[in-house]
């Protein structure tokens, strides 16, 4: 029974119905399961700034199907305005999760909605709307808004992490010229969604699907396809259906499910933020899942989507190609295929008779884009507790290299650096207190990444840091290095001229010390001054979990 059948009726239900009243819904809409709509719309990020038309859709959705729809929106963000202004602002890119987190919670439950429906696009908004679901394991299903349409310019398909970096290094190196960036600006985004290629967004929507919290093939949908609107108005009749039902996330992201989420990450080549965001689920439902579990997945999930930066396709390519189910379809295999799902039926069935309309796109496990999946999981004497790269995106001579270390205590002065000339090819560069206290917030560490791949030293520098990447990210490039360099992490201990040793076929990590030698050099470490010191950053320094936990705050009682 909903809360609005015994909570609304009766002299008790009075106050209630009344401050409901004031909004113009009437006994018998309150009669009805009351639904929370999460809506992001704004106007400052093209990942939300269609939600209102969806969020409209989703609305008529739920009266079609006998419930009362009550909109309340969240905040929402877009990460590529902060690039370039010397990144501070990315500091609040994954703080943005716990924030939207408790908004969704506090409203949802001071209100009592029975059933959720999540609006979202974008990085780290989808990840927040489904830890709220999973705190709050009411009746959910998450709507996403879809990828961006490509731009075309001169004839081609542009996407923006072309355009970041021809700005953050292009120009420098005189690979691309004032009058070409101008033309791209232009053109690279033609309307909403998410941007079209493999990033933590795209990424995310993805893996809901895989996960059971979006309609089976609704995840590569395009923003500017109708049949977003019709998917967002099924979604609205669904999730009242999921309320008659009492079907809870709690009973669709199981371990098997966010395992299955694993496997479709890694066969997508996807961001390797995700890692950040299922560790976080599983935390917040109190689920075992761990990063030995990504890297056993990996040795025998390939790769098999050759979406930027995989390959030269972007995620509209992807749905034509048949989209994730497509892509589930093909690694059927190492699925839990008997896992629930918002539409009611089970995963196995979600994806029963999806077929792969292009290989180019979806190239199939005979002829992968890698034949590992898009993620590995490395361990050493510099990353005791793990870290985590993309090896798709490794030139593949770096796959296995050895190399002098030039250290930097932030993203910005390894940045001037590499613009001075004063980082050499071989070199293995490492950017450090960018890690979850350090930065505060974990922040993605774009323009050292963008500069080396401006400058065109990617192929032959190896990055390494206890902060993240953009699922724009190319090149070489090892982040989430756990424990943290402001934890006392090995990383603190570094020195210019140390010999790092990267092996990600072995899974390996390691300075040239000995164990001695490091903790000597610990022993007389004492932790820099922090960087921020107000505002909402300093909570999360405080409470933030290492990035193998997810680096978010742990809100369980007693951790």
């Amino acid at each position: 029974m909903w809360t609005g059948k015994k909570l609304f009726e009766g002299i008790e239900g009075a106050r209630r119905r009344a401050i409901y009243k004031a909004g113009g819904y009437s006994n018998e809409d309150l009669r009805r399961p009351h639904i929370g709509i999460v809506d992001t719309w704004n106007e400052a990020a093209p990942g939300h700034m269609h939600m209102r038309q969806i969020a409209e859709a989703v609305k008529g959705g739920v009266w079609q199907g006998g419930g009362t729809p009550f909109e309340f929106g969240t905040i929402s963000t877009c990460g590529s305005p902060c690039v370039g202004a010397e990144n501070k602002a990315l500091r609040y890119e994954l703080v943005i999760r716990d924030v939207i987190a408790a908004s969704i919670e506090i409203v949802a439950m001071e209100h009592m909605f029975d059933g959720l429906v999540l609006l979202s696009s974008c990085d780290s908004i989808i990840p927040a709307e489904l830890m709220a679901a999973a705190r709050l394991d009411i009746p959910s299903i998450l709507v996403t808004g879809g990828p961006m349409q490509p731009g075309r310019h001169r004839g081609r398909d542009i996407v923006m992490s072309q355009l970041d970096e021809a700005c953050l290094g292009g120009i420098k190196a005189e690979r691309v010229t004032e009058e070409e960036i101008l033309e791209m600006e232009e053109e690279v985004c033609p309307g909403p969604g998410a941007c079209p290629l493999m990033g933590t967004a795209n990424t995310m929507q993805i893996l809901s699907e895989a996960l059971g919290m979006s309609l089976p093939g609704s995840s590569t949908v395009p923003a500017v396809s109708s049949h977003r609107i019709r998917l967002a108005r099924q979604s609205g009749r669904q999730v009242v259906e999921l309320v008659g039902r009492g079907l809870s996330p709690s009973r669709i992201m199981t371990r098997e499910a966010l395992r299955n989420a694993i496997v479709v990450d890694l066969a997508i080549g996807g961001s390797t933020n995700a890692v950040l965001h299922l560790l976080t689920f599983a935390r917040e439902l109190g689920v075992e899942l761990s990063l030995d579990d990504f890297d056993r997945l990996s040795r025998k999930t390939p790769c098999i989507c050759a979406v930027i930066p995989n390959g030269p396709y972007t995620v509209v390519d992807l749905h034509e190609a048949g989209g994730a189910r497509a892509v589930m379809g093909e690694v059927a295999d190492l699925l839990d295929l008997g896992c629930l799902s918002v539409s009611g039926k089970r995963i196995g069935d979600n994806i029963k008779g999806a077929t792969v309309r292009d290989r180019r796109v979806i190239t199939g496990r005979e002829a992968p884009v890698y034949g590992e999946g898009g993620l590995a999981v490395l361990k050493g004497n510099l990353a005791p507790r793990g870290c985590v790269t993309r090896p798709t995106s490794f030139p593949g001579e770096m796959l296995r290299h050895e190399g002098p270390a030039r250290v930097f205590d932030s993203d910005e002065d390894a940045v001037k650096a590499i613009y001075d000339g004063r980082v050499n090819r071989g070199d293995v560069v490492v950017v450090r207190y960018e890690g979850p206290r350090g930065a505060p917030g974990m922040r993605e560490v774009m323009l050292s990444t963008d500069a080396l791949v401006g400058m065109g030293l990617s192929g032959s520098i190896v990055l390494v840091t206890d902060g993240r990447f953009s699922g724009f990210t190319q090149g070489a490039a090892i982040g989430h290095i756990s424990p943290e360099a402001m934890a006392g992490g090995p990383l603190a201990i570094v020195r210019d001229g140390d010999i790092i040793e990267v092996d990600v076929v072995g899974r390996r990590l390691d300075i040239h010390l000995t164990e001695r030698e490091i903790k000597t050099r610990l022993d007389g470490w004492r932790p820099p001054e922090a960087k921020v010191k107000k505002g909402v950053l300093t909570i999360y320094s405080r409470l933030a979990e290492q990035a193998e936990g997810g680096a978010t705050i742990d809100t369980r009682l007693g951790g």
